[in-house]
């Protein structure tokens, strides 16, 4: 089972990108244009950043609405991004094209709003999550994670919970047959994976 996710996910995913890539290199991709206003509310190997921490607080997060053209000034503005999302962020000034908000939470327990960024082609294909920590002075990049179409909601516990799709050696690019269900919690300095299942 180890040897086969070696040698086969490594190409699935190299497949999948080829496939997001090639759909920037047809036009069908990211397009470099005028800036537009912030749209409305949209509902929808691991990089830490240090914060505070102080005990969880119980209750419904309120949500929150961060400036996607701040975030991305803010996470060009770290040396940690990775190439591709800086390439994608780079090229992207209609930012509904690359960047989208999804749920608010509160995973640092700091009693502030967080707000989960999903990244993203054209085609909404979803290759990568940024935890925004927001704060006064603007948005914050807290935590990047790289994966692939996922589902992120934070659990009762506080914990970010993230379920994403994997593909098996039949599947075919567009119908993944399987899922992955991982935990992460912040431990007080960064988010650390708690647990991984596969379905």
């Amino acid at each position: 089972m180890g040897l086969w996710r070696r040698t086969v996910l490594p190409v699935v995913a190299a497949v999948i990108a080829t496939a997001a890539l090639s759909a920037c290199a047809n036009g069908g991709g990211l397009r470099v244009e005028g800036p537009e206003s912030p749209p409305p509310d949209t509902p929808t190997p691991t990089v830490a950043f240090g914060t505070g921490s102080t005990s969880p607080h119980p209750g419904r997060t309120p949500e929150v609405a961060v400036d996607l053209y701040k975030v991305r000034a803010a996470l060009l503005a770290d040396p940690r991004l990775g190439r591709y999302p800086r390439s994608v962020l780079s090229n992207c000034t209609v930012i509904s094209r690359c960047l989208s908000r999804g749920k608010t939470v509160d995973v640092l327990h700091s009693g502030t709003p967080q707000q989960i960024i999903l990244i993203h082609t054209l085609e909404k294909f979803v290759f990568g999550i940024f935890l925004i920590a927001v704060e006064p002075s603007g948005p914050r990049p807290v935590w990047i994670l790289d994966v692939e179409q996922p589902t992120v909601n934070a659990s009762p516990q506080g914990d970010l919970v993230v379920e994403s799709k994997i593909w098996t050696i039949d599947d075919p690019v567009c119908c993944p047959s399987g899922r992955r269900v991982e935990v992460y919690r912040w431990n007080g300095r960064q988010m650390i994976k708690v647990s991984s299942t596969d379905q």
